[in-house]
């Protein structure tokens, strides 16, 4: 759940309830292993991250890092399997109605827009506010996201590509596929994996990442932050 994600009114805001557990939250070590490992290993409290914030952290955490790229302006565009939405009887959710169909839906009012905002803000050093916009597509599991960035400091593709194999060299579930290639969500589906492509385009930088909504995007990751937690393989069960 997103209870130790955000600061209690950031989540007040957005979940429309109060917290109701504000001193376990102020130990809480947001849970993305590639960012957070060291704080991941001395944690008692972790929280796990979104799933979409999990695909869209990763596909750019390299270039915000690097302030290769303008903080404000980045539009994530996301599309998620059903399974995203939970296990639950709504009729928005029934076969008949995602079957040979795809939406957008709660543009700008996502509940995971400030977690992303949040991460990425402690990437860059300054505010980035992401305009994200999810969809839904007639798959049953899995989650791709196409992020649409403006240069700040001229790139080659070549730099760009050196600039991730390097910050992900070491990342057990992250494969960098470079330019060449782009994720597809059938790689990375029953998976741990985040695969990840970037293109540069003109002045634009897009990156392309897949993950599993209900491994990487959920339980995998939860079992890797346990991993870490307790001095276990990284990579064990997964």
């Amino acid at each position: 759940s997103a209870d130790y994600r955000l600061p209690p009114d950031v989540y007040e805001k957005w979940y429309g309830k109060s917290h109701s557990d504000k001193e376990n939250l102020k130990k809480a070590v947001y849970g993305l292993p590639e960012l957070y490992r060291k704080k991941i290993k001395g944690a008692e409290l972790v929280a796990n991250p979104g799933c979409y914030p999990t695909g869209i952290i990763l596909g750019i955490a390299p270039l915000l890092k690097d302030a290769a790229i303008e903080p404000a302006g980045i539009i994530a565009d996301s599309k998620s399997g059903i399974t995203g939405a939970g296990r639950k009887a709504s009729l928005d959710l029934l076969f008949a109605e995602i079957s040979d169909n795809a939406k957008a839906y709660k543009v700008g009012s996502h509940q995971h827009g400030p977690e992303i905002n949040q991460e990425l803000s402690k990437l860059a050093g300054k505010n980035v506010d992401t305009l994200f916009v999810p969809h839904v597509i007639p798959t049953k599991r899995g989650i791709i996201s196409t992020v649409y960035m403006k240069q700040k400091k001229k790139m080659t593709q070549k730099e760009v590509d050196r600039l991730y194999g390097d910050f992900y060299k070491n990342e057990p579930f992250v494969r960098f596929l470079g330019s060449e290639a782009m994720p597809e969500l059938k790689d990375v589906v029953l998976t741990n994996f985040c695969d990840i492509g970037v293109k540069v385009a003109n002045d634009m930088i897009v990156a392309v990442s897949a993950i599993d909504n209900l491994t990487k995007g959920a339980a995998g990751q939860a079992v890797q932050n346990m991993n870490i937690m307790y001095g276990f393989n990284e990579k064990k069960a997964l």
